[in-house]
C-alpha cells in the first residue's frame, strides 16, 4: 500500500495533527485536501458517535482539520457551514 493509500484510508493514524498534512512535502495540493477532507468526514462521525453516547475514540480534531483545510483552500469554501453535522446538505 502507498503512502498515499495509507493517509487516505486512516489520516489520524498516518498524521500526529492535522497541521502535519500541509508540512508534507510528499502529496500534491490536492492530494492533501483530499486527506484533510477524509479526516473531515471521520471527524464529524466522532461527533456524531459522542453525541448518541458512543463515544470513547480519539479527541475531536474537527476544528483543527477546518483550519488546515482552510489554510489549503485559496477559495475559503471549507468556511462555510454545513447544515448537517456530516457535511452534507
Amino acid at each position: 500500500m502507498s503512502d498515499l493509500e495509507e493517509a487516505m484510508q486512516n489520516p489520524a493514524k498516518f498524521y500526529t495533527e492535522p497541521a502535519a498534512v500541509l508540512a508534507d512535502d510528499r502529496f500534491s495540493p490536492q492530494e492533501k485536501i483530499e486527506i484533510l477532507k477524509r479526516w473531515e468526514f471521520d471527524a464529524r462521525e466522532l461527533e456524531v458517535a459522542e453525541e448518541e453516547n458512543m463515544g470513547g475514540g480519539k479527541p475531536d480534531m474537527l476544528n483543527e482539520v477546518l483550519d488546515a483545510l482552510q489554510q489549503i483552500n485559496s477559495d475559503d469554501s471549507s468556511k462555510d457551514v454545513s447544515p448537517t453535522k456530516h457535511g452534507g446538505a
